[in-house]
């Protein structure tokens, strides 16, 4: 979800009168002022925590309804794309992830440019890079408002830790794996005492490390590279494959779901907006999970933007429930109440947040660990075709674990899938 930071001691009052300004203006529609219903679409994947938002708009807003479409992570990408290319179709609003935002701001032509609708304002507000994500390479174009940001830490069982003799308080489990090979080890030990598969898929071992690294699937000459970032990580979530740590479950599918709550695995990485969805899916784990280091120290994995595209019937009205998703009053709501951590970075010291300890996660102080991670972040460059390469690769990964595909020719594949979906 994301993967989609703020600073608001004085944006508070911006806030506020945007606001009374929201409301003052809603009513009226993309041409010009019926007092009508209007019904705004939202496309999206995961949990954006949009659903209590929904209704406290709503309500606030009587004349404007919200339709919550939520789909599986790609899917909604690709389907963005094709409406963009017919030229109708597409929603009012359209949540795009990072690994996919450079593919869309070349196309910034198709989406509302959020600077004339005095969008500008908050650039001081986000972390830099968030904002120059969504900006066009020229700076002229502003094609969507930063949600959140990934960080990274390690999700675990506490209670299948104490079956496999693992301790299970989050210091001690954090200093079980400095390092991606130290995790293998562990995942070995506990695979071998317990029966068990340790994570959930080794394309989300696949995706943090390539986080990590300097850079990944492209340069800023849109240049593939696979031969730095990408190998490291692929050699990895191969090697955690073929040592049957993996319990091959599809993110956001019905069975990855259902292993949440089974206890298909023990551990997966866990950026913020994760935390949402095992809440979500698995409520009665309450208090059987807690948060730990991630091997290797950092990283971030996903974080979303929400656009405006131009075909939309509903531009003026979609662009008031964006800008009014991002004030801080709705950005902390959503962090508690799903995890997603915002990109604006001045509500880190906010109380709110920053005291805010998640119960469901053994009281894990989730107002630090993320933060913590996101500050520190120089993210990597996202190339235009980085969502399809990325999709390509993990496919290959999958075929090594489904077993149709051998560790050792899987390199040679991902390199010719990548070459395909680069062009």
């Amino acid at each position: 979800m994301r993967r989609s930071t703020p600073r608001w001691l004085r944006v508070a009052a911006v806030g506020l009168a945007v606001g009374s300004l929201v409301v003052a203006c809603s009513g009226r529609s993309t041409t010009g002022g019926s007092d009508g219903e209007v019904t705004l679409t939202i496309n999206f994947w995961g949990d954006f925590g949009l659903q209590d938002l929904k209704t406290k708009y709503e309500a606030d807003h009587p004349n404007v309804k919200i339709a919550l479409n939520s789909g599986e992570y790609n899917a909604q990408h690709e389907d963005l794309q094709k409406k963009l290319i017919a030229g109708s179709g597409a929603p009012d609003i359209a949540a795009i992830d990072e690994g996919f935002i450079v593919q869309f701001r070349s196309q910034a032509d198709k989406f509302v440019n959020l600077l004339d609708k005095d969008a500008g304002r908050y650039e001081t507000n986000y972390l830099p890079w968030k904002w120059k994500q969504s900006l066009s390479a020229d700076g002229t174009t502003q094609i969507g408002l930063g949600t959140d940001v990934g960080g990274l830490a390690m999700c675990y069982r506490t209670d299948l830790f104490a079956a496999a003799e693992l301790p299970t308080a989050r210091d001690q489990v954090s200093a079980l794996w400095p390092t991606w090979e130290k995790f293998l080890e562990v995942g070995q030990g506990y695979t071998a005492k317990t029966g068990k598969k340790f994570v959930d898929n080794a394309t989300n071992l696949f995706n943090p490390i390539l986080g990590q690294q300097p850079v990944g699937f492209y340069d800023e000459s849109e240049q593939l590279q696979m031969a730095g970032g990408p190998k490291v990580a692929f050699d990895f979530a191969v090697k955690a494959a073929d040592a049957g740590l993996s319990a091959n479950l599809t993110s956001f599918q019905a069975d990855w779901d259902k292993g949440f709550t089974s206890g298909a695995f023990a551990v997966l990485p866990c950026p913020a907006w994760m935390l949402g969805h095992i809440q979500n899916t698995a409520p009665g784990t309450k208090g059987k999970w807690d948060i730990a280091a991630v091997p290797g120290g950092g990283g971030n994995w996903g974080g979303s933007f929400l656009t405006v595209p131009k075909q939309g019937r509903n531009v003026y009205e979609a662009y008031k429930f964006v800008e009014w998703l991002i004030q801080p009053e709705q950005q902390i709501e959503v962090f508690k109440k799903v995890g997603n951590l915002p990109s604006q970075p001045a509500l880190y010291s906010d109380p709110a947040i920053a005291e805010y300890q998640n119960e469901f996660f053994s009281s894990a102080p989730v107002g630090q660990i993320f933060p913590r991670m996101a500050e520190g972040l120089t993210p990597q460059y996202f190339g235009r075709k980085n969502g399809p390469t990325r999709v390509a690769v993990e496919n290959v990964i999958n075929r090594v674990q489904n077993g149709t595909l051998t560790p050792d020719a899987a390199w040679a594949e991902a390199i010719k899938e990548a070459g395909k979906a680069s062009r």
